[in-house]
């Protein structure tokens, strides 16, 4: 699990700088669009929606700005109207990645995207051609310092969780999708702010990548997470956090 789990605890040292730029906010209003289009607007009966909701609120998104996109998605106001594509690509070193999009334009999207990815090493792969070296599970990762290991791995696996696991300076926590609100739930009872909490599509195996291609990779990557229709980035590399780090300098 190291690739995914340095990954996204670094991300998440880097979250007060995208939500300056706006990434998260714009990330998070399509997501509820989408989310009330498909199951509608109340959290009660939309677990999808109940989920993005919090993570709105944990962005510190106001109030209005997510009854809005609600209500968008839901046809009380008008709003443009975004289609689910997911992607399939291999990147340097010949790492599987999956990019799952929100976008009111496939062809402009798929153009960016298979750019990026010849910049950086990479290309875009047939549908179901690395799809297969991938599970769905529900993910949590928890830094080291944030938690007391019995206290934690107690509350994850009294809630449903199906395993815990140490990643150097991180927990990881898998689950099945089903249970994965009540285990997350779990962790924050205990005042935890997880690094990442997702329902992911985790590596079944990882490919190790070091120098030169280690920091194309690190760089594609970071390239779409920051590209304003890409919501989700999952690969199956493993690279030492030293390298991530100094990539993203």
């Amino acid at each position: 699990m190291s690739g995914h789990s340095k990954w996204a605890s670094i991300k998440h040292k880097k979250g007060a700088l995208d939500a300056k730029r706006g990434k998260i906010f714009t990330r998070i209003i399509k997501e509820l669009t989408v989310a009330a289009r498909g199951g509608g607007g109340d959290p009660d009966m939309n677990p999808r929606l109940r989920t993005i909701i919090a993570d709105a609120k944990a962005a510190n998104m106001p109030a209005e700005n997510i009854k809005r996109a609600i209500r968008r998605g839901t046809g009380e106001e008008p709003g443009v109207s975004y289609e689910e594509v997911s992607y399939e690509a291999y990147g340097p070193g010949g790492a599987a990645v999956i990019i799952d999009t929100l976008t009111d334009n496939k062809n402009r999207t798929v153009g960016e995207l298979r750019h990026m990815l010849e910049k950086h090493g990479g290309n875009l792969a047939a549908a179901g051609a690395v799809a297969w070296m991938f599970t769905k599970k529900g993910y949590i990762v928890v830094e080291k310092s944030k938690a007391e290991e019995e206290k934690l791995m107690n509350a994850v696996l009294e809630a449903g969780a199906d395993d815990f696991q140490d990643d150097d300076d991180n927990w990881e926590v898998l689950t099945t999708p089903d249970v994965f609100q009540a285990v997350h739930e779990a962790v924050k009872a205990l005042g935890i702010e997880p690094a990442a909490a997702s329902v992911s599509m985790i590596p079944q195996n990882y490919v190790k990548l070091e120098g030169k291609v280690a920091q194309q990779m690190v760089k594609l990557m970071d390239a779409l997470d920051d590209h304003d229709d890409v919501q989700h980035v999952y690969s199956n590399f493993d690279i030492e956090e030293k390298e991530i780090e100094a990539s993203l300098a």
